[in-house]
């Protein structure tokens, strides 16, 4: 309980004198400053574990940074107001901080984060809030993410992933070829973890193992983790952990011996940067050797006053925290902390907007200028690098390669995240540009040597010392992948089969010498391949060579080559020709009876308009019918004699034909698929699937609904179930990889067909220890044999008949045709029939009233002539009379 007072009484000593000289530092900037100037005060929140030596190192250089800014800037209308909170180290203490902040002190700005998940959270609280936030950690992302999902979130830090590139460099300059990763179980530990595996992959390196060590873990339990990657071949480590698990990481692994001569430890510069800052003497002893990063800080005056200010402010309130250095997020929250000064006052005199009236937490007035602020500014920074802040993240400089030696660390040589020049180095170029060592000062590795470390306690040379002691899976059928031979007379065990000739070949073409045994490992109840891949961790096998698919978790332990075999997984199905009705089901019934009413609809067009000029369309009412059925049906084979002398008729003929043409091509394609492969339903809960004993085909199954799952071993046994079906004891379809159904199809080339392939495995591969240069080397070979067509040579061979080109006339499951499909083909012929039955009917219509119309006409214009005529006549009678 003493104890316990005592530190909280350091902490509120501490608060109390950052807070006395953060208003120390205004009260003078005032002094200084003009007394006409009307001081504009704006508040920002700071969340930081106050009990931790960090936090308080961190705020310490955030108020310290406040009194430099004002102190030569004292002219200034804005006055930065820090409103500290302790987030306890807990991310929900860090989001209740921040919420009391934005409610009660209605905050422009908050500046915390110490971890992943509080940075998380803030994330989400800032962008609601519309206030920026400027984090002392990343944000949980992976190399795929999409940026700019927070755009109110500032990261104030060098940002972690950028190491990645760095280290993976290193790796492929010391020319390792495999490495093993040692992260933390945390956010922290894990989200960089998909970046390494990315970036050490393109530099052609392999991962061997991946060590996932908790933080909380006892001793014990990290001894025995280290324990398991002795067994491993593998010499070159990257850790990446909290200074909270690296000192006992390392203490163990010194005592385990795997700190000593032929081993390469390479550390993120998150874990370095805080080396110093929580070990004891032994945890540096037992790390001698290690290479490191570290952020590239060059020394400045600034930062030497500022180291000296802390230290004596330490040594004042708190005696058990010695400042020998900075840390990096104290010189990046001091940074920070002037940017938002800096972009504080721009924002208030240049806009002339004030602090009053604040009443939503969830908007700022303030937040969107104050952040364009942030991110436009560009001044220098604390020790004298450029400080800017695009895209809401600090502008890596460079990171120090450092090599711990004796007390402390020494600097070989630096790397770059941009190219750029640094003030006491060389020019610092590009990631491909640093292709030698004799860019790094002398490295002295763990147990003193100054080698590079090989990197892999094997060996291959060119000498006949390579002997394999080779693990052959034995069970019951499919001989043609692997046999056992037991010779009787002289008692020995020959193998044959498609997986020994290729990994015989393969071995032969290596270009050194390997000797190798072949060991029996019977596959059964008490077996299965898992075992028998596990047996090559355990290091009873060296290799294993037979049908053993490459899976992810069986890559986990063990190295696999490439592929010799075919990918994926299919079904293998018995064929059903019996039905004598089988060519009525390409078609659905509706769509027989649209058919058929269309056959008869064109027929009985084309007659009512050709029917009045054309001969062959006229007759009894009994030939006309005979003719429309005859003329419509003979277009389905274009057999229609018939010769149309209506441009009408011809144009719904050429219409029919076109549709009648689509009709057929889509009743063949169908028809030849249901003749060829007999359609199974697994939704149907009354069939019976079969598989492999022994494999792994129930995982791949275990999602269709199904009755049940029958399991078999012989070529034979395949044929029997699919023969008998579900119904009578069998199975209606058999799932295995594609090597076996070559096999069964070899066995029985008629009767049988494979449908729906899928690639749901990765086929066949060799298996040998995790970091064996012997997987490279293989694979390579493999490749060739591939290449110059010697795999399918040997398929041929183990194989045959028409097992190679079995999935040339693969086809899917068919499904019916109906009406739905083709109703757009029928509106089509539908108003063409139509439009030409329209068109007949209104010209002659047309015709007779033009017709009717003109006799009108002239009758019309006869009785006016007469009516003129019989006028003309009674006019002349009467002045004949008149004359007389």
């Amino acid at each position: 309980m003493y104890m316990e007072f005592q530190g909280k009484k350091q902490t509120i000593l501490c608060l109390s004198f950052v807070t006395l000289f953060s208003l120390v530092g205004l009260l003078c900037a005032e002094i200084d400053g003009s007394p006409n100037i009307v001081v504009e005060e704006v508040h920002v929140g700071v969340i930081l574990d106050m009990g931790s030596r960090e936090g308080k190192i961190i705020l310490s250089c955030i108020s310290t940074a406040l009194s430099d800014f004002y102190h030569l800037h004292n002219n200034y209308s804005t006055r930065v107001i820090l409103h500290t909170r302790d987030s306890k180290g807990k991310a929900l203490h860090a989001l209740s901080a921040a919420l009391n902040l934005l409610d009660k002190i209605k905050v422009e700005a908050i500046i915390g984060a110490q971890t992943r998940v509080e940075a998380n959270l803030l994330a989400e609280l800032g962008e609601e809030a519309k206030v920026p936030v400027l984090s002392l950690s990343g944000l949980r992302t992976s190399p795929f993410g999409a940026p700019g999902e927070y755009p109110f979130f500032v990261e104030i830090t060098q940002d972690e992933t950028s190491q990645v590139t760095a280290i993976s460099g290193l790796i492929e300059m010391f020319k390792w070829r495999d490495v093993i990763l040692l992260y933390e179980n945390t956010d922290y530990g894990r989200d960089i973890i998909p970046f390494f595996i990315n970036s050490i992959e393109e530099a052609n390196v392999t991962i061997v193992y991946k060590s996932c060590i908790a933080a909380s873990s006892a001793d014990e339990q990290i001894i025995e983790e280290l324990r398991n990657l002795t067994k491993l071949k593998t010499t070159v480590f990257v850790v990446h952990a909290s200074h909270f698990l690296v000192p006992r990481l390392f203490l163990n692994a010194k005592k385990l011996g795997l700190l000593s001569e032929g081993y390469a430890w390479i550390m993120t510069s998150t874990s370095m940067n805080f080396l110093h800052f929580s070990m004891d003497p032994s945890v540096i002893e037992s790390t001698q050797g290690v290479l490191g990063l570290k952020s590239y800080t060059p020394a400045s005056t600034r930062l030497h006053n500022l180291t000296s200010r802390l230290r004596r402010i330490f040594y004042m309130q708190d005696p058990n925290i010695e400042v020998s250095a900075v840390i990096p997020d104290g010189i990046w929250a001091y940074d920070a902390t002037w940017a938002l000064a800096e972009a504080v006052e721009r924002t208030w005199t240049s806009t002339g907007l004030n602090l009053v009236n604040l009443n939503n937490i969830t908007s700022s007035k303030h937040g969107l200028l104050l952040l364009q602020e942030i991110l436009q500014t560009r001044f220098k920074g604390l020790s004298g690098e450029e400080i800017q802040y695009p895209n809401g993240k600090l502008v890596s400089s460079a990171f120090e390669i450092v090599n711990v030696i004796g007390k402390g660390e020494r600097r070989v040589g630096f790397w770059p995240c941009e190219e750029k020049h640094t003030r006491d180095s060389y020019p610092l170029n590009n990631r491909r540009n640093l292709l030698s060592t004799n860019d790094l000062e002398t490295i002295i590795w763990p147990g003193g040597s100054s080698t590079i470390p090989r990197g892999s306690k094997m060996h291959v040379s060119t000498s006949s010392e390579i002997k394999l002691r080779v693990g052959v899976p034995v069970k019951k059928g499919f001989n043609e992948l692997v046999h056992m031979n037991l010779d009787i007379q002289t008692n020995r065990t020959r193998f044959t089969g498609f997986c020994i000739d290729v990994f015989e070949a393969a071995i032969r073409a290596l270009p050194y010498e390997v000797k190798y045994d072949f060991v029996p490992f019977e596959i059964g109840i008490n077996a299965s391949y898992n075992d028998l891949v596990y047996q090559v961790f355990l290091q009873t096998f060296d290799a294993v060579v037979g049908d053993t698919t490459i899976t992810w978790e069986r890559s986990q332990y063990v190295g696999f080559t490439i592929p010799y075999t075919d990918l994926g997984v299919a079904m293998l199905v018995s064929n059903e020709n019996g039905d004598m009705w089988i060519f009525l089901k390409p078609l659905s019934a509706d769509l027989w009876i649209t058919i058929a009413g269309f056959f008869i609809l064109t027929g009985f067009v084309v007659w009512v308009i050709e029917r009045p000029v054309n001969p062959e369309f006229q007759g009894t009412p009994s030939q006309q019918i005979g003719t429309i059925l005859w003329f419509a049906f003979s277009t389905l084979v274009y057999a229609h004699r018939e010769k149309l002398l209506n441009n009408l008729a011809k144009f719904v003929v050429i219409i029919w034909v076109f549709s009648v043409l689509i009709l057929t091509s889509s009743y063949t394609a169908t028809l030849t698929s249901i003749m060829t492969v007999n359609q199974i339903q697994l939704h149907s809960r009354g069939d019976y699937i079969g598989y492999q004993s022994g494999s792994f085909t129930p995982g791949l199954v275990k999602n269709l609904n199904f009755k049940g799952l029958n399991p078999y071993n012989l070529v034979e046994e395949y044929a029997l179930a699919l023969s008998r079906g579900s119904k009578h004891g069998g199975v209606s379809s058999i799932v295995d990889e594609l090597p076996y159904m070559k096999i069964f199809l070899a066995h029985y080339p008629t009767g049988y067909s494979v449908i729906k392939p899928e690639s749901s495995t990765n086929g066949f591969g060799f298996v040998f220890p995790k970091g064996s240069k012997l997987v490279h080397d293989m694979s390579m070979q493999i490749q060739l044999m591939r290449e110059e067509g010697k795999l399918i040579d040997m398929e041929k061979v183990w194989f045959h008949k028409r097992t190679i080109s079995m999935f040339d006339n693969t086809t899917s499951d068919p499904s019916t045709l109906n009406f739905h499909t083709f109703r757009g083909l029928f509106l089509v012929t539908g108003v063409s029939s139509a439009f030409a039955l329209f068109i007949f009917i209104i010209f002659p219509l047309k015709e007779k009233w033009y017709a009717v119309k003109k006799f009108r006409f002239r009758y019309q214009v006869r009785e006016k002539l007469q009516r003129v005529r019989k006028f003309f006549s009674r006019k002349v009678s009467n002045e004949s009379e008149e004359n007389q």
